[in-house]
């Protein structure tokens, strides 16, 4: 397969290495074929770990394609749970050759049933793409699916909650929490010294309101560091003026602007004794991986729907502040030095 191939339609990457206890060829006409939808964004990708555990579960001998969008690709094929992985550009109406590409995907997978859990207006579009046919069973929220999540209460629900009762629905009853291993990974070519705290100051650009200011993480990561704790930051090039900021008042952090996928940050996180940041999506990932985490959130978002969740009980820690403005560097480090039984 070529690159100009992905990016022209939806293409299927075979990876039969992925599930090295049961390989298995597509061509099979007897093989049951599923399809999972999750397209993004990288929490909700995140939450949805759990879910495709359990499809895989519920279904060990099919051959099972996730359809996702390109930034996640990693992230599937290091799960571990799908065969094939098929690149979603998301198109507008009026790219008409690439919607038929779509269609001709859809209905040339001969799916025997599909999982939609991203359950978009846009994925329920992608429902009546295999009309006029034989269209395969559906869970999720598309009208005059064979399996829809009629509950009224879902758009009050956690990410979570919401996916096991859909699933439950479509007859997958036990839903695990979700988990991220990442690869063995070498602090040293990092340069970080254990014991670590990772620190995540970004998030969307677009909801400012969501982040708490840069100088509030700065004094925190120096409060670290007088614990004898690196504060490690990871976070995009865009976010450049947080973590700079928070670097220039803790010379004692390590700044990983830039150097860390989504599988490095789970790989640190598994490592950290603790990490902290915004309601972001590497906060979703961290707590997939194993770490303590405190999560800071404001009347932006709602923790009873969209908090991280670990793998035990009282794993995630939730601090939130109306106006993060106001929520204050002393309250935080009473959290974490009650998570970590630090002393002064």
């Amino acid at each position: 397969m070529t690159h100009k191939q992905a990016e022209s339609s939806p293409v299927a990457f075979q990876n039969p290495d992925i599930r090295n206890d049961h390989i298995v060829t597509a061509e099979d006409p007897r093989q049951e074929r599923i399809l999972v939808i999750k397209l993004s964004a990288l929490g909700d990708v995140v939450l949805a770990m759990g879910p495709f555990a359990a499809i895989r579960a519920a279904h060990p001998d099919a051959h099972i394609t996730v359809l996702t969008t390109r930034p996640y690709v990693d992230l599937m094929k290091a799960s571990g749970f799908f065969d094939s992985i098929a690149i979603d550009r998301r198109p507008k109406l009026i790219q008409v050759r690439e919607v038929l590409a779509l269609r001709r995907f859809l209905r040339n997978g001969n799916f025997d049933r599909v999982y939609d859990l991203q359950t978009s207006d846009r994925t329920g579009f992608y429902y009546k793409l295999f009309w006029p046919g034989l269209k395969p069973e559906w869970s999720g929220i598309a009208r005059g699916c064979s399996h829809p999540h009629a509950n009224p209460e879902r758009s009050n629900m956690h990410t979570i909650d919401r996916h096991a009762d859909q699933l439950a629905d479509a007859g997958i009853k036990d839903v695990p929490a979700p988990y991220i291993s990442g690869p063995d990974i070498d602090l040293d070519r990092f340069g970080i010294r254990s014991p670590f705290v990772l620190i995540c100051p970004g998030g969307a650009p677009h909801r400012p309101a969501k982040r708490w200011p840069a100088e509030r993480f700065g004094l925190l990561a120096k409060k670290l560091a007088d614990y004898r704790l690196t504060p490690v930051l990871i976070g995009t090039d865009s976010e450049a003026d947080v973590l700079n900021r928070i670097d220039q008042m803790c010379p004692k952090a390590r700044n990983l602007m830039g150097r860390t996928g989504f599988l490095d940050i789970a790989s640190l996180a598994a490592r950290s004794v603790l990490a902290i940041g915004n309601d972001t999506g590497p906060m979703h990932i961290a707590a997939a991986a194993g770490a303590p985490s405190v999560v800071l959130f404001s009347r932006e978002s709602d923790p009873k729907r969209c908090a991280p969740r670990g793998h035990a009980p009282n794993a995630v820690s939730v601090i939130r502040e109306s106006d993060l403005r106001e929520l204050t560097v002393n309250r935080v480090m009473d959290v974490i030095r009650e998570r970590l039984d630090l002393t002064d």
